[in-house]
């Protein structure tokens, strides 16, 4: 099947280019036009309805009309002159309020004129209502509510336009205005960070293309990868939204942009695969045919990348027996875009090299001459030589970067890095003077059973006890559905909604509380952020021993059936496993002790797990299935050893180093879930490819030698009289295509 793809790809590359071309520009297109339909922002919306918080907001939505894309903006408005506001002010602060809930804002016109299908039009009447008074009367606070996805730049531009209106009518009244709200917050991070985003992102570009420069003295080896893989993983992309619209399956926010991430870094080192591989081969074999050489070496190579791509493709589908839905719904995407890049890397990457040839590698003069031994020759010969030294350094180094794993916490936090922007201003103001979950309070929500209704009386113990517990700063009225079949109580947390404090307070104290008060008759739920949180860290830790275990399964079967051997699987897997806990534990000693965080990001161990050691495999992969084909030949296994690492560890650093530099770009990222993801991730995979695959790996098999393979043994050391030395170069150096 692999050589029956590369081969029809190498025979009609012209063909494969323009499909890919038209193909891939056409799902881009589709894929940025209508991703922000099939894309949901609640996280409670992702909890299966077993958890009290999803319960709750089922409640929210058939009883209070709560719609799962409402975005609560929190207005701060005061005297311009500091003043105390006097009862004529909050009077037409309450006029200025109804004029704004009566106004119909306008999404501001775009400069293209795109079809309207291709985006949403957000434009709506905002609900706009008093809130509170701060206890000094230094402002009032008045929510409005914006309906739409908060990630979609349309909505961004309504906000903006809500924002600028709403500053205006306050400020011909003599007042001041400051806006804040997960909204508002992601509008002032994002305008924030405008100019740092476009610059790692040229930077992240830049270094690709100089790393590929400076490795194969070739232009076109430098920027036909980065351009190719763009175009694939916006086809990806595509496939992805498009399979979403057809199953109704929503995305989470994150998902686009993680999988132009993986694909990027995985394509490139793909694409890179088979550059070294194909430069060696035109090197050695100068008198056959380029495209018969991209032919033999697409099929090779294609099968390591095969089993590489399956491995990841295995970890991630894993996710989708996980019940935290933003991780059921992130596996499978990933999943289905790495086999659209498996299936580029045997047609479009084969075609690519077959149309090029040895022009690939112009103006460079290396396909000339035999290259001088390098850095690598010399890591292969200390590897045969002294693999047992290598061995103990290598886990002695990951062993102690995973004692980091001991007193571990996770944080759940989701607020901004970014601290100094209006939104964030604003938010300190206000928890100066009120709790600090004023702008986003707990809700209680009483449900009648059998179609009863409810009465303020019978209700009256919830909220009268509920003011008695520590740490709740406030308790709002009891509020009736239009039926009173259903009523909901706003409580305000002296602790910051998003902390571990206020988690603690609502799983705990708050749930109790509503739980024993609540009347016969009647059921109760808690809701609000602070109890979703709660309840997805019972969800991620329920998700990470069930996925875990199935995912390690799932790669040490494709690494069986790849290797044709038991003991080697079980060499990389415990390989990989101690990269893992040495990455984890690095990110644990860095954030949450160096850097005194409130801990590690929630998602991060089952990120990091499903990426390092998928990722991390695919260079293992790679290593493996070339020592085991040096080791078909005559000779001594650690001299196999040495050819392999000497001929496949440039291609896996370079690979490393661009994947890791992909990752690391999200360390810029102001939100510091996300920074962590970058910092761990791009770390991982060092540790992977340089530690472990480079050294660590190949250490273990030149220890082992050919008992490394059993049951089943590559070719047996036929002519041990031959003048090979453990890692000096031979005739054998270079592998003939025909194996």
């Amino acid at each position: 099947m692999i050589r029956a793809l590369t081969g029809f790809s190498t025979r009609n590359p012209w063909k494969i280019i323009a499909l890919w071309a038209v193909v891939g520009i056409f799902l881009t297109l589709l894929s940025q036009a209508l991703v922000f339909k099939v894309t949901q922002t609640q996280n409670g919306d992702f909890l299966p309805s077993k958890y009290d918080s999803a319960a709750a907001l089922k409640v929210a939505e058939e009883k209070f009309g709560v719609k799962s894309d409402a975005n609560a903006v929190t207005v701060l408005v005061g005297r311009q002159d500091g003043k105390p506001l006097t009862q004529a002010d909050q009077q037409r602060i309450g006029e200025v309020a109804e004029e704004l809930g009566r106004q119909r804002v306008e999404m501001p016109k775009r400069d293209d004129d795109a079809p309207a299908f291709m985006f949403e039009d957000y434009s709506q009447t905002p609900k706009v209502s008093p809130a509170m008074v701060a206890p000094d009367r230094s402002f009032e606070l008045l929510s409005a509510q914006l309906t739409g996805n908060i990630t979609d730049p349309g909505m961004h531009g309504l906000y903006q336009a809500f924002r600028d209106e709403a500053k205006d009518e306050f400020a011909d009244a003599g007042m001041r205005t400051g806006f804040t709200g997960g909204l508002a917050d992601l509008v002032d991070t994002t305008e924030a960070e405008k100019t740092t985003t476009t610059v790692v992102g040229a930077l992240m570009v830049g270094l690709i293309v100089l790393i590929n420069i400076l490795v194969f003295r070739s232009a076109l080896a430098a920027f036909v990868p980065l351009i190719a893989v763009s175009i694939i993983a916006g086809a990806a992309g595509g496939v992805v939204v498009g399979t979403s619209m057809l199953t109704g399956i929503n995305l989470d926010p994150s998902t686009p942009s993680m999988i132009g991430v993986v694909l990027i870094g995985i394509g490139v080192d793909y694409f890179l695969f088979l550059l070294f591989r194909f430069r060696e081969q035109l090197r050695t074999r100068p008198d056959l045919p380029a495209r018969t050489v991209s032919a033999e070496v697409s099929a090779r190579v294609g099968t390591a990348i095969t089993s590489a791509a399956l491995t990841i493709v295995a970890a991630f589908a894993t996710l989708g027996i996980a019940t935290f839905g933003q991780f059921r719904v992130l596996g499978p995407a990933i999943a289905v875009s790495v086999l659209v890049m498996l299936l580029a890397s045997l047609t479009l990457m084969p075609a690519l090299l077959a149309v090029t040839g040895r022009k690939m590698f112009w103006p460079s003069r290396s396909l000339r001459h035999e290259p001088r031994a390098g850095a690598a020759a010399g890591v292969g010969d200390l590897v045969a030589r002294r693999p047992l030294t290598l061995i103990v350094a290598s886990v002695a180094l990951l062993g102690a970067l995973a004692a980091g794993l001991i007193g571990m916490r996770m944080d759940f936090g989701q607020t901004s890095g970014t601290r100094d922007t209006p939104a964030a201003v604003t938010a300190t103001e206000i928890a100066r003077s009120l709790p600090a979950g004023v702008s986003d309070p707990a809700t209680v929500y009483i449900t009648a059973k059998d179609g009863g209704t409810l009465t303020a009386q019978g209700l009256a113990a919830i909220p009268k006890a509920l003011a008695e517990v520590n740490g709740v700063g406030q308790v709002g009225e009891t509020l009736f559905n239009k039926d009173r079949t259903a009523a909901c109580i706003d409580v305000y947390l002296a602790a910051d909604t998003q902390s571990q404090q206020a988690r603690d307070l609502v799983s705990g104290p708050v749930r109790d509380t509503v739980a024993d008060h609540t009347p016969p008759g009647a059921q109760a739920h808690v809701g609000g952020t602070a109890a979703i949180f709660a309840d997805i860290s019972t969800a991620v830790d329920h998700d990470l021993k069930t996925v875990f275990p199935v995912a390690a399964a799932l790669i040490a079967l494709i690494l069986i059936v790849l290797l044709r051997s038991l003991l080697a699987p079980a060499v990389l897997m415990l390989a990989v496993g101690l990269g893992f806990a040495a990455t984890l534990g690095a990110s644990a000693l860095f954030f949450q002790h160096l850097l005194d965080r409130p801990g590690v990001d929630f998602v991060l161990p089952l990120v990091l797990f499903l990426f390092v050691v998928a990722l991390g495999t695919d260079y293992n992969i790679l290593i493996s299935d070339r020592i085991r084909e040096e080791m078909e030949r005559p000779g001594p296994a650690r001299a196999a050893v040495a050819r392999a690492v000497r001929h496949t560890a440039p291609a896996i650093a370079t690979a490393a180093v661009i994947l890791a530099a992909s990752f690391g770009s999200l360390g810029a990222n102001s939100n510091p879930g996300t920074q962590q993801i970058g910092f761990a991730t791009a770390l991982g995979i060092m540790l992977s490819a340089f530690v472990i695959s480079i050294v660590l790996v190949p250490a273990l098999v030149a220890l082992l030698g050919r008992a490394t393979w059993w049951p089943v043994r590559p070719g047996r050391s036929k002519g041990r009289h031959q003048a090979d030395s453990p890692a000096g170069p031979s005739h054998h150096d270079h592998l003939s295509l025909t194996h």
